[in-house]
């Protein structure tokens, strides 16, 4: 299979290497990725400016763009090939429920599907100091076909895994928990006229069940959500709404 791999971590991030590694045991692995971190970019595109894109080794290429950017750039010809997949990770960190709105390794993946190939979004779902990709890039390869044909035009595989070096005994389709974001704001007067903002904020409050991608993952298995990637309305909102 020829897979585009690409990340929100940047180009020279431990996920993408170790993912990459692994792929290339089996499969045509092509890297375009960030060439620096895009971290919660969420699906942002670069428009109105050009995408700066440098070939650095062999099947390997950075974006001066988002991971969205790569994605779009390469099925339109940036870097010559056409790929059958799209593989966005290994993320550092997870990325369960809520957070697939800010993901940029989720955007990626959400790309690909709206360009009709399949997409798959791989995530290490830890916040240790030193994160194990290899349960997550074992995992991948060992159910790479599956998680492909599992995609469709309305959704992208969204993967998260432990930080182990070896696959975890077993994986479950999950839903999607809901994270609800501390977020605080702190701020100083610059002497330069301008107010410095810092988005901070502690451990996401968590809304989850065991059958949660947050719960499957918190037994040690690998969590596997199918995500929408066309907005829609919620079962029967429009029923009963009348406005004046």
């Amino acid at each position: 299979m020829r897979i585009l791999l690409t990340n929100d971590d940047g180009f020279c991030a431990e996920g993408l290497t170790v993912l990459a590694r692994t792929l290339g045991r089996e499969h045509e692995v092509w890297i375009f990725a960030p060439d620096k971190e895009r971290s919660g970019v969420s699906h942002a595109l670069t428009l109105g400016a050009a995408g700066k894109v440098k070939k650095v080794g062999e099947r390997q290429y950075t974006c001066s763009g988002t991971p969205a950017d790569c994605v779009i750039l390469a099925l339109l010809g940036a870097i010559g090939f056409a790929p059958e997949i799209v593989v966005s990770g290994i993320n550092r960190g997870p990325n369960l429920g809520t957070d697939v709105v800010y993901s940029g390794t989720c955007a990626a993946a959400r790309e690909a599907v709206l360009s009709g190939i399949p997409g798959i979004a791989v995530s290490c779902a830890s916040r240790a100091e030193v994160m194990r990709y290899g349960a997550a890039a074992a995992f991948t390869l060992a159910n790479l076909e599956t998680l492909a044909s599992s995609c469709s035009g309305d959704a992208f595989m969204n993967v998260n895994a432990p930080s182990a070096d070896d696959c975890p005994a077993g994986a479950e389709w999950s839903e999607p928990c809901k994270r609800v974001y501390g977020n605080e704001l702190k701020s100083f007067e610059g002497p330069d006229g301008f107010s410095y903002c810092f988005l901070t904020g502690g451990y996401p409050d968590l809304r989850h069940d065991a059958a949660s991608d947050y719960g499957v993952v918190s037994a040690g298995k690998v969590s596997v959500s199918p995500i929408l990637v066309h907005p829609q309305v919620p079962a029967g909102f429009l029923s009963g709404r009348d406005f004046r």
